[in-house]
């Protein structure tokens, strides 16, 4: 098990930018694929971005393609996801997934990961 903790969460207006990061406990970090989720008010929490343990492959929600992008620091024990051009549909609760290996992994799937953060607000202003 590892320990999430999310953080650069914040209010942005429509157009702005926000980077947030998942700093992961424990020195197996670079085993763990991990996963960026978030939940709207009032709607069921949903994939935004994932990146294998190398970080060489990544996936996106449709929504976020071309605007947010999923990177890590395995040096750092830190996953980031950095968010452009945001818009009000993107406020939400942002949490942090991991899941040891990737076998068996579907990135979209939040019940194929096993450690969540708390969650961090971002609140996207028009």
């Amino acid at each position: 098990q590892v320990q999430l903790v999310e953080s650069g969460g914040g209010l942005v207006q429509a157009g702005g930018s926000l980077r947030l990061s998942c700093a992961v406990s424990g020195r197996t970090f670079s085993s763990y694929a991990m996963g960026w989720f978030r939940q709207a008010p009032g709607k069921e929490r949903e994939f935004v971005a994932a990146i294998s343990w190398s970080g060489r492959t990544t996936y996106y929600a449709d929504s976020v393609k071309g605007r947010f992008t999923i990177s890590r620091d395995n040096a750092k024990n830190t996953v980031y996801l950095e968010m452009n051009s945001l818009k009000p549909e993107d406020t939400a609760v942002y949490y942090c997934a991991a899941v040891l290996g990737t076998t068996g992994w579907a990135p979209r799937d939040q019940k194929k990961y096993d450690n969540w953060g708390q969650g961090t607000q971002v609140t996207v202003s028009s």
